[in-house]
């Protein structure tokens, strides 16, 4: 894949008015913290959003930011594929705050954020290996192999910049877009009036 352009959190504060910030992280994440004016499409509806950012990129610069900068490394790689230019905020909105500038909240957002997707893959995927391990020891060994199957695909996953169990667990009623409010269809259609 090749490396979308990008521009730091420096560059991208300096030029926040005149860019379409697009957040692709989950509606809880978003939720918890993004870019003021941030618009939150999730990755997993990125292809619904084809359309209205192909508009939005006709009028400016549309830039792509997620946790640490993967997911909006390959949104801009799939949205490069329907001929849609976009920038990546490198180090997302993780490199943000720690450039020391300030993250905006919807009204009404949890006190308590929800764990950016990285960090519940992480969990998730380290405690179904453990889990695998213990059944295995003092179960049946064929337990082993729920250990064997996370360990191949975090190596598949890794190997072709994909995460089937980021997509899983972005289906979890916390991670989802009804439970923080997000409507998908107002989004896009601020999106296509310029509106944000």
């Amino acid at each position: 894949m090749k490396t979308p352009p990008s521009l730091d959190a420096d560059q991208a504060r300096g030029r926040l008015g005149e860019l379409t910030v697009v957040d692709v992280r989950t509606p809880a994440e978003y939720a918890s913290g993004h870019l003021p004016g941030a618009l939150n499409i999730p990755l997993d509806e990125l292809g619904r959003a084809v359309p209205a950012l192909q508009e939005a990129a006709g009028r400016g610069e549309l830039i792509m930011v997620c946790q640490s900068g993967g997911r909006s490394a390959s949104a801009c790689a799939r949205l490069a594929e329907h001929g849609v230019p976009a920038l990546s905020l490198s180090g997302g909105t993780g490199g943000w705050v720690a450039r020391g500038h300030e993250l905006a909240r919807p009204e009404g957002a949890p006190a308590r954020p929800v764990w950016a997707m990285e960090r519940q893959v992480r969990f998730a995927a380290g405690s179904l290996v453990l889990i695998g391990l213990a059944l295995g020891l003092w179960v049946h060994p064929a337990f082993q192999l729920l250990s064997a199957g996370i360990a191949g695909g975090l190596v598949f996953s890794a190997l072709t910049n994909t995460c089937g169990m980021a997509v899983a667990l972005g289906k979890l009623p916390y991670n989802r877009a009804k439970a923080r409010g997000t409507d998908m269809d107002a989004t896009l259609a601020r999106l296509r009036e310029g509106s944000f």
